[in-house]
Order: structure tokens, then C-alpha cells, then sequence
């Protein structure tokens, strides 16, 4: 993914936009053309003049009393965020979940290649797993900054989850994937896409 000079102001619109994302791809599914702002803003809980601004930045523009074509805002949406790009990412983690995500080629098919994983338990950081080599926590923020990876995919435990934040975010890391029930504290230009899942599902040790 291309880096953006994005003014602080924009990233609330930013972290929505995965949902726009989402939404779109479920409505083309079922075979819809187009969709109105006041739609999106239903289904979203926020106004529709807020959805306009927010799409904005696609620079895909609606017409009136017919709305937006679903496609070209996809399209939009995908190229702002840089999905056709190949976005090198870490994953933190190797537990169940860390290892699910690990072998997940839907991954890749949206253009996110994981290239290491971490993990605090030294048999697994002496290992790979899918091929992709897994390393000691204490080296995350060293090769965070000398890989220059843009996203990382959090699977620790939730009481952990903010130290290895700090970490990220101490390495220049802009982009944290949550996969915890922590409610992470990072600064304005960081952004966080959070994905809570069911405790049966959530990443154990």
C-alpha cells in the first residue's frame, strides 16, 4: 500500500471506510446496481451527509435520485486503500487464532502477504509456520523498523495487547489490525480496525 500524506481530520472517514467496503461488496452480491448515500448512512448509523463527505475521497461522485454505482465505489474504495497493491504485513501471535489467520489464503487474495510472525514462546519463535518465519517478541520493534512494514495483525492476549502496541507504534507502524478485546490507545495517525470475536474464537497462548 502506497503511504498517504492524510490530514488528521480524515482519519475517522478512513476507518470507515473498510465498512463502506463491506457493505458494497454484500449488496453486488446480491446483484444490486447502485445504492443512495441515505442507504449507506441507514446501514452505517450515521448521517448521509456524512456519507458523501466520507466518499468523497474516492473520488467517485453519485447522481441525483439514482445514487452511486456500487461497482465504481468499490473500485474507488479498493484503489484509495491500496488493496490492489501487495501490503507486507506482521502478525503477532501464534496461537490458535494467529495460526488460522497464518494459513487464511483469502489473505493474500486481497493483497496482504504476512511476512513474519512474533510470538513470546521461544519454541515457537524457533520455528516457521506456513513458511512464514516466526521470531521472539524482544525482536518486534527492531525488525519492524528495518522491514518498514505499514500493518500489523494483533493476536496476543487482550492484557497484552498495549505493550505490544507501544511497540508497533514506537517502530513507526501506522496500521494495527486488532484481533483482541483490548480497546488500543494510539496516537491520531495510527489507525486501528478492530475485529472482537467470539471467545471461543479469540487467540489463546
Amino acid at each position: 500500500m502506497k503511504r498517504r500524506d492524510l490530514k488528521i481530520d480524515k482519519l475517522p472517514t478512513i476507518r470507515r471506510l473498510p465498512a463502506y467496503l463491506n457493505l458494497l461488496r454484500e449488496l453486488s452480491i446480491k446483484g444490486e446496481q447502485t445504492v443512495s448515500s441515505s442507504h449507506l448512512a441507514e446501514r452505517m448509523g450515521i448521517e448521509p451527509i456524512l456519507v458523501r463527505k466520507d466518499l468523497e475521497l474516492t473520488r467517485i461522485t453519485g447522481t441525483p435520485r439514482i445514487g452511486y454505482s456500487i461497482q465504481d465505489l468499490i473500485g474507488g474504495i479498493e484503489g484509495f486503500l491500496g488493496l490492489g497493491d501487495t501490503l507486507d504485513a506482521f502478525l503477532i501471535g501464534v496461537g490458535q487464532l494467529g495460526s488460522s489467520l497464518l494459513s487464511n489464503q483469502n489473505l493474500m487474495n486481497l493483497g496482504l502477504r504476512i511476512v513474519a510472525a512474533f510470538d513470546k514462546e521461544p519454541q515457537k519463535s524457533r520455528s516457521e509456520a506456513n513458511g512464514i518465519p516466526v521470531f521472539g517478541l524482544e525482536r518486534l520493534g527492531e525488525l519492524a523498523r528495518r522491514i518498514n512494514v505499514c500493518l500489523a495483525i494483533l493476536c496476543v492476549q487482550p492484557e497484552e495487547a498495549q505493550d505490544v502496541t507501544d511497540i508497533l507504534v514506537a517502530a513507526g507502524v501506522k496500521g494495527i489490525w486488532n484481533f483482541t478485546s483490548a480497546n488500543l490507545v494510539v496516537p491520531d495517525d495510527v489507525i486501528t480496525q478492530n475485529e472482537d470475536l467470539c471467545p471461543a474464537l479469540r487467540c489463546c497462548p
